[in-house]
């Protein structure tokens, strides 16, 4: 079963790529490295889901949001390869939550891209990967992720 006939067993359908709020490219490939700028949890409509993750009652609203960056994610790496089939591998996840000093709950929210990435991929999908609080986010989004995958 390909990557995208997997994406929609999970009911999951990538969104537009909407072009980036600022200086930068979202992708860059480098041999058989695709390097992808952070992501956040962006809706059709260009806006963000936004917000702390503060407290144990947030958790799942955060993994729905790291969700979301991971269909953005892997919007941009159709855009960048043709086709989802050419991963090779998941190399490394950097997963940023916005939230405070006292949340302690970081990998359970950035779980909902790597369970993406697993479910998407098997095997190639597994990672190592970072998971850590930050104080703030651009535009104020929930969850940031970042990604270096093997292609061919």
């Amino acid at each position: 079963m390909t990557p995208e006939e997997k994406l929609a067993e999970l009911g999951f359908q990538l969104p537009p790529v909407l072009p980036p709020n600022g200086n930068y490219i979202p992708y860059r490939l480098v041999g058989n490295m695709l390097y992808l700028s952070g992501h956040g949890p962006r809706l059709p409509d260009n806006t963000y889901r936004l917000g702390r993750i503060e407290s144990s009652a947030q958790v799942h609203a955060g993994y729905l949001d790291a969700q979301l960056v991971a269909l953005n994610m892997l919007a941009t790496i159709k855009l960048a390869l043709g086709d989802l089939s050419r991963v090779e591998a998941v190399v490394k996840l950097f997963g940023m939550v916005n939230s405070g000093p006292d949340f302690k709950q970081h990998p359970k929210v950035i779980d909902g891209c790597s369970d993406v990435f697993v479910n998407v991929f098997g095997e190639k999908g597994r990672h190592p990967r970072a998971a850590v609080g930050m104080s703030s986010l651009p535009h104020g989004m929930s969850v940031e992720i970042e990604a270096i995958l093997l292609v061919n």
